[in-house]
């Protein structure tokens, strides 16, 4: 495996500077703008990601204000009190995507919501304080806890709250493969664990590059 030094001149020489490149990375929120941000706006953005998984996002995005009408703004005190016949009058309100499986997601994860809200203060909490080293652990919490979270929509919503993450795509698996470390994306325990090691090791090589800055370096390695 080759070290983060390979990676960053690659990168550098792709966009000829070190500005140019800075311009080209995501810059995730800190842990204090992520205690900032209110547990409906968490929720939103978990249902938000749960509607696009399979379909095309700009289709579920121009719908969302329709669904955070019909989700009561999505307060998770409210919406966790919708019963199965609110869920079902909804499948008949064309202004929004009428998917019974992923609309019965949305109180579910509002009790999530509400109980780690309960266990550390606020949802907003939980995700500050979570480190990026262990940046899989959270993936795996909010798969087991949360509704509809598995495979990449974890940490597609974690990258889209600002939380710092990478994302297993298919550029960054096939970066992976090129260095021998994995051949598919990870799903097992020892294939997290292995991934989770290699950002940890490039993240101290770095001085501190967040996780999401070293992914997106690694996907612009492939097919250019």
């Amino acid at each position: 495996m080759r070290d983060y030094k390979w990676l960053n001149e690659y990168c550098l020489n792709r966009f000829g500077s070190a500005a140019e490149l800075e311009a080209h990375l995501p810059v995730p929120k800190t842990p204090a703008q992520l205690r900032k941000i209110g547990d409906d706006r968490y929720l939103s953005t978990m249902a938000l990601r749960v509607f696009r998984a399979g379909l095309k996002h700009s289709l579920v995005d121009a719908k969302w204000p329709a669904f955070e009408e019909v989700f009561f703004k999505f307060d998770p005190e409210k919406v966790v009190l919708m019963s199965a016949e609110h869920l079902e009058r909804l499948m008949q309100d064309a202004r929004i995507i009428r998917h019974l499986g992923k609309l019965k997601s949305v109180p579910r994860n509002a009790q999530f919501v509400l109980d780690v809200a309960h266990e550390k203060g606020s949802f907003g909490a939980m995700i500050a304080d979570w480190p990026v080293t262990d940046i899989v652990g959270l993936w795996t919490f909010l798969k087991k806890r949360g509704h509809q979270l598995g495979g990449l929509s974890a940490p597609r919503f974690l990258r889209m709250v600002g939380k710092d993450t990478f994302v297993p795509s298919y550029d960054v698996v096939a970066a992976l493969n090129a260095q021998n470390i994995i051949d598919k994306v990870p799903s097992s325990q020892r294939d997290l664990a292995l991934v989770q090691g290699v950002f940890n090791q490039w993240h101290e090589e770095s001085g501190g590059r967040p996780m999401s800055q070293i992914s997106m370096m690694l996907a612009y390695t492939v097919n250019h």
